[in-house]
């Protein structure tokens, strides 16, 4: 209750502009230019427990603008964010890994209505900006099967998820990417029973709106997909048995538009896929899983030098992600192994990486990753 006099009172009472003049100081003793500095420092995953500090504090971090500075003076960090499925519970589970420190927490939990929606969730994200974006959802409520075409917003300046609006189309199976600070979905049209994409859409999170785009005018059963130099890439990948060349689509945003994937990309594309710098590199799911990177001047992969990943640290499922210049690998249990990845000094398009072990707690020995994301907070 609001001691009468105090600074909450004279918020309630007074107009905005003179209740923010009489408002409570950030840090008392130091001007609030300095307070909001050290605001700064404060590691994410503990902002949404500076909030409830004070009324001040949580004004201050929530600010649209507190975001922007923190990362014009370089100060946001990258965190890894992974949604795990968890077999205790028959459901999902918003994980973040800070590098770092080796620490995890927990999300908030989606407002999403299915307990179990593996097959049909498509993540994307804005690193920068730390949104996470979660599309769609297929799984089963009452025994019955459902399909939703919700739109789930994660941002790491609150610590909270909104809705935002809903997919056009009511897939049960997608991909999705960021493109120019806008979200590509491509997914079935609602109208197909099996694991083929058709349709395209892209979002545009200023406008909270949803456009057309074009339609792939082929068949994909999407194995992978990734985002390179502002174009999405859709591969299935080598499925056993191998009757045939896998296919692979390229949507360019800027013409509206998609075209075949070379023939090389998609023979040679045999993993999860994760960009650095604009190079394409995969962790092939076969063998002691080397890394290769992808060659455009020639439509070639080539393999990456330095040892192989520690599968005897990791157990299938895989989640893969990356941002400077380090690949992140989640494996069952959220144990994580960290590539650091070098380029060569005297030939093109040589590299190396040096992998590092990042176990996880017991108690995630239930979870499987499913989708890996990075976000700077």
């Amino acid at each position: 209750m609001p001691i009468p006099g105090s600074s909450s009172t004279t918020l309630e009472t007074e107009g905005p502009e003179e209740g923010h003049k009489n408002s409570e100081p950030l840090i008392p003793g130091l001007p609030d230019e300095i307070a909001e500095l050290c605001l700064f420092f404060l590691p994410y995953p503990y902002q949404a427990l500076a909030r409830s500090v004070s009324s001040s504090w949580k004004r201050a971090i929530t600010d649209a603008s507190f975001l922007i500075h923190k990362t014009a003076l370089s100060l946001s960090l990258p965190y890894i964010f992974v949604l795990a499925f968890q077999e205790s519970t028959a459901s999902f589970q918003w994980q973040s890994l800070d590098p770092r420190s080796r620490r995890w927490f927990a999300l908030p939990p989606m407002p999403c209505p299915i307990a179990a929606c593996q097959s049909g969730i498509a993540c994307a994200s804005l690193p920068r900006q730390g949104k996470l974006f979660v599309l769609g959802g297929n799984g089963v409520r009452s025994g019955a099967e459902t399909t939703t075409h919700t739109t789930f917003v994660y941002s790491t300046s609150t610590n909270q998820w909104s809705v935002a609006s809903p997919l056009p189309f009511k897939g049960s199976f997608f991909a999705a990417g960021s493109i120019k600070g806008k979200i590509i979905a491509v997914g079935d049209s609602g109208s197909s029973t099996t694991d083929q994409i058709t349709a395209a859409e892209r979002y545009d999170p200023e406008s909270d709106t949803w456009t057309e785009a074009a339609t792939l005018g082929m068949v994909l059963v999407r194995h992978d997909s990734a985002v390179v130099e502002n174009r999405l890439y859709v591969t299935e990948g080598w499925t056993w048995p191998f009757r045939y060349s896998p296919r692979g689509g390229v949507y360019d945003p800027d013409e509206n538009r998609w075209r075949m994937m070379s023939k090389g990309m998609r023979e040679g594309w045999s993993g999860l896929s994760v960009v650095l710098d604009g190079r394409l590199f995969v962790i092939s799911e076969y063998g002691d899983c080397p890394m290769k990177v992808y060659v455009p001047d020639d439509d070639t992969w080539r393999y990456v030098g330095g040892k192989k990943l520690p599968r005897e640290a990791m157990r299938r499922p895989f989640a893969v992600n990356g941002v400077e210049g380090s690949v992140y690998v989640v494996s069952r249990g959220l144990h994580a192994v960290v590539g650091k990845v070098f380029e060569g000094n005297n030939k093109k398009w040589e590299f190396r990486v040096e992998w590092e072990v990042l176990a996880a707690p017991e108690t995630f020995n239930g979870f499987s990753p499913f989708n890996c994301q990075v976000l700077y907070g």
